[in-house]
């Protein structure tokens, strides 16, 4: 099978295709013919094995050649591999062969005395890793029931020391979990067993063997760990299968034969589990081949294991392999890191049916052989089915349990319940006495009542409390409290539930605020619609004020929202100045209401109000900018400010985050040049820049808000091109001009618009100043009317 090129990380996997099955199965009938071919090689040497055992155990041969089947299947060996056992390990008068004198083979090497074999460190140690604990310790029971700690990963000599001989009828949780004959804990804090001062909190599982000694496989942690779940504690159980194994098995004497290291902890699995070899070897693996399968292993192919082992995982399973498996596996052997799913979905081939299986699921690395796997797999049981949607309806219904001890003062909470209470995950328990402490001022006595209601009067009760901590984010929980009597009817426990009822409280609380508000519902609308209508006449005066003085005509337009209640922030205002310059202004105020109309009045009266000043319409929207804040919080507006000289017949202007304006001049429409400025109220000291530019006689300006133009699909510029082209032409008048834009328009936002232009007129004769008499000539610095820059708009 050619190696599988790398894939993306992300997405679904491609299904094979058909030629690709094929190819597959094809392997497998070759494999196949290829063992048929090397049995028929091997048939001498089985027969020849056959008879000598017929011969040794006294038996026909047909008999003889059952038991040698049988002790190949115990030995996990082919028929061949175990008949060339039996002839070389034989002495020569049993195959009527002679072989000459030599030295006898080595004895296998062993672990230096006093040392457990490194593969009780390495389970112990994969035991701690994988429910969190601290440190791990195998005591072996001594004869006479004292415990003796093998092997404590995570603790020190000197403790060990200290420990080495437990004697029976000590109350360490080791000699409970054993004289009970069931597991103990997680309970804790201890005071008396190996490291309690540093980690008082234990579990305890006992391991009783018929073949040799019994042992105890205990963890530490250092704050009180959670409950293992059914698979936690099935691999926690397999681990101590696996040290115990270890510990107690010795080399064959006869064959001098220890077990084998690499297998040993895949048949002391009591799940079903498999050995994957890289393939190839050497570099990054493409493949895993399967070298050996435990006696708990069945294969969900109806298979044999000799027809699962010795091929690679996609010729075994392909469909599981195109489903994610391999690439799942390829992930643990390049990370390192184990991978435990409490169910998998994956799919396998029954003959040519595909069999969608659920599974539970566990993959880790071996550091012996190096480079090895180590998996585990078998169809999730209807009790982890049920523990499972057990646990999701407690996630998906917010709710977390938990249990306090009266008389030893132990406390339990279920997993999550720090983290639906608002508190860190490594918090430790809260004593249901000391809770009050930690929820609302305003409700510590609701809470003391219901503790105190439990605890004292033997009552179940519940309260709705807020808990109180260092985020800003406020959880309203509901506390439901059950107590536990002991036989004089005093409490000697609660158990109860917390549940998060911070979506539920914020839906009661805007449904009475809603029933509420719905009772006035009539006369409010009454009143906002006659106060925005009187709004609107006091903000936008219909007509501008006389600017011919100023060397102007002026004409204005305000289209409301279709939503008349709806008061926007859109305004305008034309205003001749003391010294005959004319201020012209547009602006739009963030949101809609009579908060938006409100702001836009004070932004309107204040602008005003400062050009009379004198200045520059760059320095005045600064100055703006700065009583944005004080006058509307922190609310955002756009602004255009225009000031027309009569004298020089030039405009100055100078924007906030606003569209630019229109100048129409002979016959055509363009925007002009964005100078820079952001929206008032963005920031504490913007610099606002300011353009100018030499007017004509019959040159108009027009100036906008951004609901004559803006659209939700489209961006600002192609409205705005469109709004230009349609402008283009002569007009009848100005009012003629606003009307002709406001049919043009192809805005969708359903918002408030304002509309002003105005109009130079033409020097009247005899008239002193910049008149027909010169050529129309830009003044130095000023610029000349070009297309808006890209990008400027806001």
């Amino acid at each position: 099978m050619p190696e599988s090129s790398e894939r993306e990380p992300t997405g679904p996997e491609p299904r094979p295709s058909v030629r690709h099955l094929l190819a597959l199965r094809l392997r497998d009938a070759q494999e196949e013919v290829a063992e048929l071919r090397a049995a028929l090689a091997a048939r001498p040497l089985t027969a020849l094995a056959t008879g000598v055992l017929a011969e040794r155990l006294g038996c026909g041969p047909a008999e003889a050649g059952a038991q040698l089947l049988a002790l190949a299947e115990r030995a996990r060996l082919g028929p061949q591999e175990l008949a060339a056992d039996i002839l070389t390990t034989l002495p020569a008068t049993a195959t009527g062969t002679t072989t000459g004198p030599g030295p006898a083979p080595p004895a296998p090497p062993t672990a230096p005395p006093g040392r457990p074999p490194p593969v009780v460190e390495a389970a112990l140690t994969q035991a701690a890793d994988t429910l969190g604990a601290t440190a791990a310790v195998l005591w072996t029971v001594q004869p006479g029931g004292a415990l003796h700690p093998a092997a404590a990963p995570g603790f020190t000599e000197t403790e060990r020391t200290a420990w080495r001989h437990v004697p029976p009828g000590l109350p360490t949780p080791a000699q409970q979990a054993l004289a009970r004959g069931s597991a103990l804990g997680p309970t804790g804090p201890v005071t008396a067993t190996l490291g309690a001062d540093r980690a008082p909190y234990r579990l305890a599982v006992p391991l009783h063997r018929a073949d040799g000694p019994a042992a105890v496989l205990e963890l530490a942690w250092n704050t009180r760990p959670s409950d293992p779940t059914p698979a936690e504690q099935r691999r926690l159980r397999a681990a101590a299968e696996v040290c115990a194994l270890a510990l107690t098995d010795r080399p064959d004497p006869e064959t001098a034969e220890g077990p084998d290291p690499d297998t040993a902890a895949l048949d002391a699995a009591l799940a079903p589990a498999l050995l994957l070899a890289p393939e190839p070897a050497t570099g990054a693996p493409a493949d895993f081949r399967i070298r050996r399968v435990n006696a708990a292993f069945t294969d969900l192919a109806d298979r044999p294991p000799h027809r699962v082992e010795g091929r690679t995982l996609t010729t075994a399973y392909p469909q599981a392999c195109a489903d994610g498996l391999l690439d799942l596996l390829l992930r643990v052997h390049a990370t390192g890191r184990p991978h435990h799913a409490d169910s998998l979905a994956l799919t396998f081939l029954s003959g040519q049916t595909p069999v969608p299986v659920l599974l539970e699921f566990a993959a880790a690395r071996l550091t012996s052989p190096p480079g090895h796997l180590l998996v585990s797999w078998q169809p999730t049981s209807a009790d982890d089915r049920t523990d499972r949607l057990l646990r999701t309806a407690q996630r998906l219904s917010h709710l977390a349990g938990f249990e306090e001890d009266l008389r030893t003062g132990e406390i339990h909470w279920t997993p999550r319940t720090a983290d639906l209470l608002g508190l860190p995950a490594d918090t430790a328990p809260i004593p249901l006495a000391a809770l009050p402490a930690h929820v609302h001022p305003d409700d510590e006595q609701s809470v003391r009542r219901v503790v105190n209601s439990a605890v004292e009067n033997g009552r179940s009760d519940a309260t709705v409390f807020r808990m109180r901590h260092l985020s800003s984010y406020t959880h309203y929980v509901r506390l439901v409290t059950e107590p536990v009597p002991d036989p004089t009817g005093r409490t000697a426990a609660v158990r109860g539930a917390f549940q998060d009822v911070s979506a539920q409280h914020w839906t009661e609380t805007a449904l009475a605020a809603t029933t509420e508000s719905l009772a006035s519902t009539r006369q409010e609308a009454a009143e906002r619609h006659l106060l925005a209508l009187r709004l609107q006449q006091a903000i936008l005066p219909p007509a501008p004020p006389p600017l011919e003085s100023a060397g102007l005509r002026a004409a204005v337009r305000y289209r409301p929202s279709s939503q008349r209640d709806r008061v926007g922030g859109d305004w305008y205002d034309t205003t001749l100045l003391p010294d005959r310059t004319a201020l012209l202004v547009v602006g739009d105020m963030a949101g809609h209401g009579v908060e938006a109309a409100t702001g836009m009045v004070a932004l309107r009266n204040a602008l005003r109000g400062l050009a009379y000043t004198g200045a520059g319409p760059g320095r005045l929207l600064g100055w703006l900018n700065q009583a944005t804040a004080d006058l509307t919080g922190a609310a955002t507006a756009t602004a255009i400010c225009a000031r027309y000289h009569p004298d020089t017949r030039t405009l100055h202007w100078a924007r906030a985050g606003h569209l630019p304006p229109l100048l129409l001049r002979d016959g055509t429409a363009r925007p002009l040049p964005l100078p820079h400025g952001i929206l008032l109220g963005a920031a504490d000291d913007p610099d606002y820049q300011e353009h100018q530019l030499a007017m004509r006689p019959g040159d108009v300006l027009l100036l906008y808000t951004d609901g004559l133009v803006e659209r939700r699909d489209q961006a600002v510029e192609e409205p705005l091109d469109h709004l230009a082209r349609a402008l283009a032409g002569p007009a009848a008048d100005l009012d003629a001009l606003l009307d002709r834009a406001l049919a043009a328009s192809t805005a969708d936002t359903d918002d408030d618009t304002c509309l002003i232009a105005v109009e130079v007129l033409a020097p009247e004769p005899g008239a002193v100043g910049p008149d027909a008499t010169e050529p129309d000539v830009t003044e130095p610095g000023a610029t000349e009317p070009d297309a808006a820059e890209p990008g400027e708009n806001v």
